[in-house]
């Protein structure tokens, strides 16, 4: 238990306490009384709350202590009792806006709350993300799956979210609802990638050259930046060819372009998005 009182586990329990709260905010302030879902134990909680009238807080405890219970050996202690925190405070949370504090929707456009609302949760969930916790729900089930199949976490997770939209056609009796829930979803999971990852700053280029070895000095003497350069051959000819891989900052890509035109006008080049990166990488 000591490890429960570390700074880095204070930090933890801060983004988790941020995202549930933003999570809550999502749900209520857009999804609640405009009849829109979502995917995850929001979705789930949605719905039961339509058909049995139980509060939001009671059915997210109730659909998730089971699964925990089930799943805790796969999560492991620490996270296991991470998400346990993060499923109580987006109980309370929850109950606490909507029947205590009684929050209206902010927008009865259905547009608009499944744009924002989506915004709202995907940003909640990320913050629980980067507290290496979850929300609980389909994450567990996805965890206790892949660990006996060969099945992927975003294929259970993406089959379970079809389930939930498809039982909301039902439940709502509205196919429009069910449409712009994917469109939350699909917001949703934008969001929680850009938490995790960060918006990109960096790119990835790969340079193909005749003159890769000049380029490379150009490149380090201007640019500051190391690289790796490439041995390949091309597919029709086999001629021998040399590729530059580097990744550089958006504010260099401009300078990096005109180094490649004044030194090697034929040399071709790709700039991909850098998502992660790990170590110095020269």
């Amino acid at each position: 238990m000591k490890n429960l009182f570390t700074i880095a586990e204070l930090k933890n329990f801060l983004y988790i306490i941020s995202g549930a709260i933003t999570l809550s905010l999502g749900v209520v302030l857009f999804f609640l009384t405009n009849n829109i879902t979502t995917g995850g134990t929001p979705g789930m909680a949605l719905i039961i709350h339509h058909l049995t009238g139980l509060s939001m807080g009671t059915i997210v405890i109730l659909v998730n202590i089971p699964l925990l219970l089930g799943g805790v050996k796969y999560l492991g202690k620490m996270f296991a009792i991470r998400t346990i925190i993060s499923i109580i405070l987006i109980s309370i949370t929850i109950d606490l806006f909507s029947v205590y504090l009684k929050l209206e929707a902010i927008t009865n456009e259905i547009l608009l709350a499944s744009i924002f609302g989506g915004i709202f949760i995907g940003i909640g969930v990320g913050l629980i993300l980067r507290g290496n916790s979850s929300a609980g729900g389909s994450t567990v089930i996805a965890r206790v799956i892949c660990s006996k199949t060969e099945i992927k976490p975003g294929q259970v997770i993406l089959f379970i979210d079809f389930l939930i939209i498809a039982a909301s056609i039902y439940i709502f009796e509205d196919v429009d609802k069910a449409l712009w829930s994917i469109l939350s979803i699909y917001v949703t999971s934008k969001c929680i990638d850009f938490m995790l990852a960060g918006a990109p700053k960096t790119k990835v280029v790969h340079i193909t050259s005749s003159k890769a070895q000049e380029l490379s000095t150009h490149i380090s003497n201007q640019l500051g930046k190391e690289g790796t350069i490439l041995k390949g051959s091309s597919l029709s000819t086999q001629i021998d060819k040399e590729i530059i891989f580097i990744v550089v900052k958006l504010g260099k890509l401009r300078r990096l372009r005109e180094i490649i035109e004044e030194n090697d006008p034929d040399a071709f080049m790709i700039v991909m998005e850098a998502s992660e990166m790990l170590g110095r990488g020269h």
